[in-house]
């Protein structure tokens, strides 16, 4: 991937050499991360999650962004991204988020990885490592209340947390759960608040007091304020995306207060005239039905827009919306600007993100696709550049 940092002057020079991009705001980032934490409070520390390079914001950059901006701790899904964040500062804690591989133990205790153990067997694999590395290794011990996919049963934590007291070489930091539909389904999440909470108690009636405990992502930061605990995983909301749900938030959000940070662009590459009867692109999906003016922009699956938003999605030209007509190809898409007043070759097109006094939210984007925000903005590729900028660029 392609980054460049650039001044507002600088911004316009350094576009025009490309044809698909994303501009990311960095003062729009430390904005949202300083309303979280205006929301939870100063004594809560605050993990920001930054796997799948940083919701396809760009790791490097935005670590070191959040370094200057008031981060505690950097939640990853895999060693990788975690060496990607020590390339840029040392000395950060890191939670790997995933379960560790067997083969990865090793490098994990070495690089001084935060592990997510949800069994007796992972945690004996890690004190075993510990004495022969001859160091302490901080874990964090997962809950599953509900999500499925990591961490140990709620009648079977207690008899985990006393095994990993136990061991040698491990020392218990913190012990955390995710709320698999904090967004859609408050009866499942409280559910899921109550089994944690009686884990919690049951530990506390044998005396065990844990430093750090947590279960809030972005959703759960909204909807359950009553689980802040110790530390909260905000992902999406840093980024600037209230995650959407079935059920409406009682915090009121303003585009003042978050903002997103990212902004998609391509540009037009051909405009003409097509007759009615004209098919266009692959499958002949789209056949006009008048005499049109259409676009040809370059952008496409290969640059992670996804095809299943063919002939349902939008984009912005000349503040004006454009449907998507036909189906979306790898570098190209077709679009209706019958009512652009006014467009050329080489002129921008909005993806994600404003144009005049319309924008396109990711979420918007999510929907024509048949997803959610998370993949739209993960599945942006490589072959885009991201391009940095904001008052203090990193």
């Amino acid at each position: 991937m392609i980054a460049v940092v650039c001044s507002a002057g600088e911004m316009s020079r350094v576009t025009l050499n490309y044809r698909c991009w994303a501009e990311v705001d960095l003062d729009a980032l430390r904005g949202n991360l300083a309303w979280i934490r205006h929301r939870v409070g100063p004594r809560i520390k605050i993990m920001t999650v930054v796997k799948a390079d940083a919701y396809g914001h760009g790791l490097k950059p935005i670590a070191s962004l959040l370094m200057q901006s008031g981060t505690d701790i950097f939640g990853v899904a895999n060693l990788t991204e975690a060496r990607a964040i020590r390339n840029v500062g040392k000395g950060w804690p890191i939670l790997m988020l995933g379960a560790c591989l067997p083969d990865e133990v090793e490098m994990a205790v070495r690089e001084s990885v935060i592990p997510t153990l949800s069994s007796i067997r992972e945690a004996e694999s890690f004190s075993a490592c510990a004495a022969k590395v001859r160091t302490i290794v901080d874990v964090h011990i997962k809950v599953d209340t509900g999500m499925g996919r990591l961490g140990v049963r709620p009648d079977r934590a207690v008899e985990l947390v006393r095994k990993v007291r136990q061991l040698p070489g491990l020392r218990l930091q913190g012990l955390y759960t995710h709320f698999s539909s904090a967004e859609d389904d408050a009866e499942f999440s409280r559910q899921q608040a109550k089994t944690f909470r009686q884990v919690i108690a049951a530990l506390a009636s044998e005396g065990i007091q844990i430093p750090v405990l947590h279960a809030n992502n972005s959703a759960a930061l909204l909807h359950e304020p009553d689980t802040l605990l110790d530390l909260v995983r905000p992902g999406l909301l840093v980024y600037g995306i209230v995650p959407v749900g079935r059920r409406l938030s009682s915090v009121s959000i303003s585009q003042k207060q978050i903002r997103p940070a990212l902004t998609w662009l391509c540009r037009v590459s051909l405009v003409k005239e097509i007759s009615k009867g004209t098919s266009l692109s692959y499958g002949h999906t789209f056949v006009a039905r008048r005499k049109m003016r259409v676009a040809t922009i370059t952008a496409g699956y290969g640059d992670g827009y996804q095809r299943a938003a063919s002939n349902r999605a939008q984009v912005l030209i000349g503040t004006t919306r454009c449907p998507v007509l036909g189906r979306i190809t790898m570098d190209q898409m077709i679009v209706d600007v019958s009512h652009v007043p006014i467009i050329e070759p080489g002129d921008e097109v909005t993806l994600i993100g404003p144009q005049g006094n319309d924008q396109i939210p990711a979420t918007e984007v999510a929907q024509w696709c048949g997803t959610v925000p998370w993949e739209v903005l993960t599945g942006i590729t490589n072959r885009v550049p991201r391009v940095y900028r904001g008052g203090h660029a990193s």
